[in-house]
């Protein structure tokens, strides 16, 4: 191809320069065949990209089709039901209800109900009331004197740095309007999370917001922070779900002076939080650690988050808190499907327990061992729905956080380009100019009604399975299709039996 295109090129550019010298006719093509040849010279001679080297200017409609090819995807290929990780219909569906507009669907279900994998409700025929009040849940074991009357779906960790500033204020006014709390992620409190609405600070592995010159964990600065009257709870977080066991990814590229100076780190470098604590190592310096943070935030509630991986690990924690007598007030439990800006495949695909098994597993372990009564249980990992809120709860959740639905009711239109610092839609992104698209008083409303409305579905759907309150949920409302699929055995044999030929 390369050979072709140099005989071809020069053939016209010859022609051209005939007609332009003996005609003067031709000069603008002569000017773009002359830049097209010594573009296919420079890249016939490259030695990086084999594509280029061989389709020296062809070669380019591969990168351009490269670049496009999610667009294409979600607008021209994936039908309703498709789309990874959220179908365009989960996404339709949360963007109708940050916009506060009808949310219903027509003509029935496009989903193929007749599978042993289906899962539906077992609603009553004689339904509940719809409560119109939003679920709360309060948070405080034993240990805590400030307790913290949480709502039942919340915003997910997103720091600032993976999210735009713009973000994150539209996302905290939301939640100020809505009551209910927003996580900070492990980035660290910034003035962008302080726009008046409740604040879960996480603690990451780099102890951003309270660390030392030599990165470790800082209790004066921890303190200073976490007795601000916005701040309800602490999230101690040990992994999270898209990359368990390897610590938090900012990209370079979104890592600008601002976020470095909060951060406490060098700019323009890709920040790699440690996989591990260094202020404890094991389950009982956990624990420790618990009691520690909760005395210095004199008596918030104390958490932490953890992807399951190894079980055996987290039932030594429970043992270790029994031995303590220290009890946290909430465990984050992260299913492996959970999302993140910036993580690798492997991880992303191969690492870490998903939410429901990890959800059964802990619930369990805590009523195994004789303490889920001090201890709430917070899930995260594809909550998106009322459905998804109802299955959780269903599962051993007291209570729900939400990332990407959230991130849906600021506008983002799942681009999958978190980790490029070029989101389209200002969410997830440090550049000015794309993040200026993002009008934080717009959005803010609809975080505010993306919450109000998924929280009220819920409440139909609790009121379906003709229960009144979320704490008469277990997982006996739920079916599934391996239940029923033998039940006609392709139209009842065992009745075919007594059939007779006449």
């Amino acid at each position: 191809m390369r050979q072709k295109f140099f005989v071809l090129g020069i053939t016209a550019f010859i022609i051209t320069s005939v007609l332009y010298f003996y005609f003067n006719i031709g000069l603008f093509l002569l000017v773009i065949l002359s830049i097209l040849l010594l573009v296919g010279l420079a890249n016939s001679m490259q030695h990086k990209h084999a594509i280029l080297r061989n389709f020296p200017v062809f070669g380019y409609f591969r990168y351009l089709f490269e670049m496009i090819a999610p667009e294409i995807q979600q607008y021209f290929i994936e039908r309703s039901t498709d789309g990874k990780p959220f179908s365009r219909n989960q996404r339709t569906l949360a963007y109708q209800r940050a916009k506060n507009i009808d949310s219903t669907s027509p003509f029935g279900t496009q989903l193929n109900l007749n599978r042993s994998s289906y899962e539906g409700i077992k609603h009553s025929i004689f339904p509940a009331t719809v409560n119109e009040e939003l679920p709360r849940v309060l948070v405080g074991g034993p240990d805590c004197t400030q307790p913290y009357s949480a709502s039942l779906l919340n915003i997910s960790a997103m720091s600032f740095g993976s999210l735009s500033e713009n973000a994150i204020m539209a996302l905290n006014k939301g939640a100020l309007k809505g009551k209910f709390y927003h996580n900070t992620g492990e980035g660290g409190l910034t003035e962008f999370h302080q726009q008046g609405g409740d604040i879960t600070w996480q603690i990451g592995t780099g102890y951003f917001g309270c660390r030392d010159d030599r990165g470790s964990f800082d209790g004066g600065r921890f303190a200073e922070k976490a007795n601000l009257p916005e701040v309800k709870m602490i999230e101690i977080k040990l992994s999270q779900g898209a990359k368990p066991g390897h610590g938090g990814v900012l990209p370079a590229a979104k890592n600008t002076e601002q976020i470095a100076k909060i951060r406490g780190v060098q700019p323009h470098t890709t920040i790699l939080s440690p996989p591990s604590h260094s202020a404890f190592s094991d389950a009982k310096g956990l624990v420790e650690f618990i009691a520690k943070l909760r005395l210095l935030s004199n008596g918030k509630p104390i958490g932490f988050k953890l992807c399951i991986g190894e079980t055996s690990e987290f039932e030594l924690i429970c043992q270790e808190i029994m031995v303590q007598n220290c009890f946290p007030d909430f465990i984050t439990v992260d299913g492996a499907e959970g999302g993140t800006g910036a993580a690798p495949l492997e991880f992303a695909d191969g690492v870490g327990m998903p939410l429901e098994p990890a959800l059964i597993f802990v619930n369990k372990t805590l009523v195994r061992f004789g303490i889920r009564d001090k201890i709430r249980i917070i899930c995260s990992g594809k909550i998106i729905s009322g459905y998804s809120i109802l299955k959780a709860v269903a599962l051993g959740a007291d209570m729900c956080n939400c990332a990407r639905g959230f991130m849906f009711s600021l506008g983002c239109i799942q681009a999958l380009r978190c980790n490029t610092n070029e989101c389209p839609t200002g969410v997830a992104t440090q550049n000015k100019m794309l993040m200026k698209g993002l009008v934080v008083t717009d959005k803010s409303e609809r975080v505010f009604y993306f919450h109000k409305n998924t929280l009220h579905a819920a409440n139909e759907l609790l009121a379906a399975a003709g229960k009144k309150s979320f704490t008469d949920v277990d997982i006996n409302i739920f079916m599934r299709g391996d239940e029923f699929t033998h039940l006609s055995d392709l139209y009842f044999p065992d009745n075919l039996k007594s059939v007779t030929k006449h």
